[in-house]
């Protein structure tokens, strides 16, 4: 009996808590350029003899990479001296900002304010592309068309419906493409123009907020009317924003609106997530050639002036406003297209910059030591 217990404790002090978590500090992730352990992604961690077993969370988006990096695990714990046997497995969640926690009881783990400087340059056009691609990547999400004058998401998402509820019932927000929806242009009627002053456009989205449904939304996407009004001085005071992507067009004259723009989430200190250029360019369909049309390269520079992310270009396709109109957005209307993927790709870095401030706001706090059970 004695001679099992020197044997068992032998083993426990050869392979620790510490060598296992400083492999696993060479395992990053592609798109959050940190690694597993720092992230706080580790997590049930058990220890038995030279047995290892652990569980590691992944963001939605990063599923596709699951593979790739159960290797880089594995080689990683090859290292680790008298580890026989691991076992991992991989579990799907998209953190929480935790900052929310205080401000708001609708349920939602994120709010993304996609928004731009002025009108025209396809702010909701990229609003609807990206929540449907989030959702199209395994999260659960919704979108808020927060344009209380000029609501243009149920065009674009095919929807002309009046949502159920009320009643002092929670009203269920329609559906379309697996996103959740609710935007003012589903309680009136077509044509009609709103001529609200600021405080009742504050108390419609602080009804949109508590008294829709969105329990259980891993992300609240909000569609922001153009500029710097007050609707996003509202939401960053009534339920806050995990981060703002802000859309632009290669112009000066666009440009120099979403520098004010930048400003003004400073002031409200809403993270910025990064700048999308849209309608970069148009490639001729018979020659391949691009051409720039408003310009080339204006987005990159001013995310390097600004100091922030620059998500990605997409181009000028004559399908994006086809789809817009007929409430065919081009992720799902064309997949294949060049547009799709680009925003495919951006809808990613977005959920890995989310992600990785969450995580990072987590592994700060204290949280970052996984559960750890040795077994004797």
């Amino acid at each position: 009996m004695n001679h099992a217990s020197h044997i068992t404790s032998f083993y426990v002090n050869m392979v620790t808590e510490q060598q296992i978590l400083t492999a696993l500090k060479g395992v990053v992730m592609p798109d959050l350029q940190k690694d597993i352990v720092t992230l706080d992604m580790v997590k049930q961690m058990v220890i038995n003899g030279t047995k290892l077993d652990f569980t590691v969370i992944l963001p939605p988006a990063a599923t596709e990479a699951k593979g790739m990096l159960e290797e880089k695990i594995m080689a990683a714990l090859r290292t680790v001296p008298d580890i026989t046997d691991v076992s991992v497995r991989f579990t799907t969640e998209v953190p929480r900002d935790g900052r929310l926690m205080g401000k708001t009881s609708i349920g939602v783990r994120n709010t993304i304010a996609v928004a731009s400087g002025k009108g025209g340059v396809g702010k909701s056009t990229m609003s609807t592309n990206l929540a449907i691609s989030l959702a199209l990547d395994g999260a659960k999400v919704g979108l808020l068309d927060a344009d209380i004058y000029g609501p243009n998401v149920p065009l674009m998402m095919g929807i002309n419906e009046r949502p159920k509820g009320g009643g002092g019932q929670q009203i269920q927000p329609l559906e379309a493409y697996g996103v959740k929806l609710m935007s003012m242009g589903f309680l009136v009627n077509p044509g009609d123009a709103l001529i609200w002053r600021g405080p009742m456009v504050h108390n419609a989205l602080r009804q949109f907020l508590e008294e829709i449904d969105w329990q259980g939304l891993d992300y609240l996407v909000v569609d922001l009317p153009p500029g710097t009004g007050d609707v996003s001085l509202s939401l960053s005071q009534s339920v806050g924003l995990t981060g703002a992507v802000i859309v632009t067009t290669p112009q000066k004259v666009a440009l120099s609106d979403v520098v004010r723009g930048v400003g003004m989430f400073k002031q409200l200190e809403v993270p910025i997530l990064g700048v999308i250029e849209n309608m970069s360019y148009f490639e001729a369909p018979d020659t391949g050639k691009r051409h720039y049309i408003f310009g080339n390269g204006g987005g990159v520079n001013m995310a390097q002036e600004a100091g922030i992310d620059f998500l990605g270009e997409v181009p000028l396709e004559p399908d994006v406003r086809i789809g817009g109109d007929e409430g065919q957005p081009i992720v799902v209307r064309d997949p294949a297209s060049t547009a799709a993927q680009s925003i495919r790709v951006i809808a990613r870095k977005v959920a890995a910059e989310v992600a990785a401030r969450n995580l990072a706001q987590e592994s700060g706090s204290g949280q970052s030591e996984p559960t750890l059970s040795i077994l004797n």
